[in-house]
């Protein structure tokens, strides 16, 4: 359900170039799904920003996010105690319920992508379905929470220039993995190649510019092979047999 609520700031510091590790603590249940994302209200900046859920505690919300722009670099800095504006229970999270006839999990994830993908490690460790976990970054010093998702499977790493796991992309590191069902998140291309590289089913987290995160702007507008669907309402959790990569 979305709510709007003030949050504390309990912990804010970075784990990797450029990447930061946010814990934010409310007075109430944040009952959250695996995929949702929140939008936070950021001083001086008219438009709240999105960013999907690493984690979710009783009372807290974690999110891993990249200081890309003026927005993230000014939540870059803020401080423990500090006050921010969320509004949390937006889009449709993973359904996990489709798993129910499939034995052979991978989960994917592309860069920041992986950031949401550890929400759902944990949820589906704690359901006890058994998976693998496939990330990619571009080199070391942007890799995070390796160890955190080797609690929960078995984890191979890519990076393009090699100096961490396998030299490569992701579907590298997927050439040796059995799977019928996968998860996945990342960026745009890596979604295409990894939808073109088994004809599995699968679902995909879309990561797309919002603007207002309810639908009414249309600025996240995603074509599907059907019609085209507002990632902020109608997802941003898409099934692969909804996907149109023609193009």
């Amino acid at each position: 359900m979305r709510e709007r609520c003030l949050c504390s700031v309990k912990y804010n510091e970075p784990i990797a170039k450029d990447i930061f590790k946010l814990v934010i603590e409310t007075s109430v249940n944040l009952q959250q799904i695996p995929g949702q994302f929140i939008n936070i209200k950021i001083d001086n900046f008219y438009l709240r920003r999105p960013f999907s859920i690493c984690d979710c505690l009783e009372k807290s919300i974690i999110i891993v996010y990249k200081v890309v722009g003026r927005g993230t670099k000014r939540l870059s800095e803020t401080t423990r105690a500090q006050q921010l504006d969320i509004i949390c229970g937006l889009g449709n999270g993973f359904d996990m319920d489709a798993l129910s006839d499939k034995s052979e999990v991978v989960l994917i994830g592309g860069g920041m992508g992986a950031a949401p993908l550890y929400f759902l490690a944990k949820s589906l460790k704690e359901s006890g379905v058994s998976f693998e976990t496939v990330l990619g970054f571009t080199d070391s010093k942007q890799a995070f929470f390796l160890d955190e998702f080797s609690r929960f499977s078995a984890i191979h790493v890519s990076s393009l220039d090699g100096k961490i796991g396998t030299k490569g992309l992701v579907t590298d590191s997927l050439r040796d993995i059995s799977y019928n069902y996968y998860f996945s998140c990342g960026p745009l291309p890596m979604l295409k190649s990894v939808h073109r590289f088994k004809a599995a089913p699968g679902q995909l987290l879309l990561e797309e510019r919002m603007g207002c995160g309810f639908g009414a702007c249309m600025s996240c507008s995603f074509k599907t092979i059907n019609k085209s669907k507002r990632i902020c309402v109608d997802g941003p959790v898409i099934y692969s047999s909804e996907v149109d990569f023609s193009e």
